[in-house]
């Protein structure tokens, strides 16, 4: 695979997204380039498909419970137009590097408080998903194995317990963060180059053709 800067991919997945998302109703074919497009996306990026596979199936159900009551022919339209924008999103989200959202956050023209904030909740859910696997490994050395025992294991003391320990750690982490120099001020850095520039501007040509496209052709059809 290509290496691709993070402010390079998180542009290029938006550009899909948006596409996708803003595509006349009905329009089939142009949904389809997308999704072509999209899996393309998830297969230059080396996605772990077991992983996306059990993400996208969790987002499928919840958006199948919004979209069934419009009617059959314009939820499946809906549901395919969201998978598409969710295979692109998930398939940059679970390519990232640890601790490299900031970065590609940095290039987006979002004010700092936000991009602050998400960058700690990153950090807070990779300290919270550490906690639960070390809780599964306590368990499992008590003789608790496979999922049922686990959740047997879990409680409403155990879930406080993880949440307790969750927010020492972050607590302790933001501490090490702010004795390093942080100041409230993301120390990175995400300037486009020439070339990947005219990525960007390439890529959101072709997206708006082809979405404005899709607004004449169903006219005709």
């Amino acid at each position: 695979m290509l290496k691709v800067a993070l402010p390079l991919r998180l542009h290029l997945s938006l550009v899909i997204v948006v596409g996708t998302a803003l595509l006349q109703y009905n329009a089939w074919l142009c949904l389809g380039i997308y999704g072509a497009i999209a899996l393309v996306w998830a297969v230059f990026l080396r996605v772990p498909i077991p992983q996306l596979a059990g993400i996208l199936s969790i987002e499928l159900i919840f958006l199948s419970f919004m979209a069934l009551p419009m009617g059959w022919e314009r939820a499946s339209f809906l549901l395919l137009r969201s998978l598409v924008c969710l295979v692109t999103m998930n398939s940059f989200l679970l390519t990232l590097p640890p601790h490299s959202f900031a970065i590609a956050l940095k290039s987006l023209p979002v004010p700092a408080p936000i991009r602050t904030n998400l960058l700690l909740a990153g950090q807070y859910l990779e300290i919270l998903l550490d906690e639960v696997t070390r809780m599964q490994r306590s368990a499992q050395l008590r003789g608790l194995n496979g999922k049922a025992a686990w959740l047997r294991y879990t409680n409403a003391a155990m879930i406080g317990a993880l949440y307790l320990r969750s927010l020492d750690r972050a607590e302790r982490v933001y501490a090490a963060m702010v004795i390093r120099g942080y100041n409230g001020q993301l120390p990175v850095e995400a300037i486009f180059k020439p070339k990947e520039r005219f990525l960007v501007l390439l890529a959101c040509t072709l997206a708006s053709g082809l979405t404005i496209s899709s607004y004449n052709l169903v006219r005709v059809f």
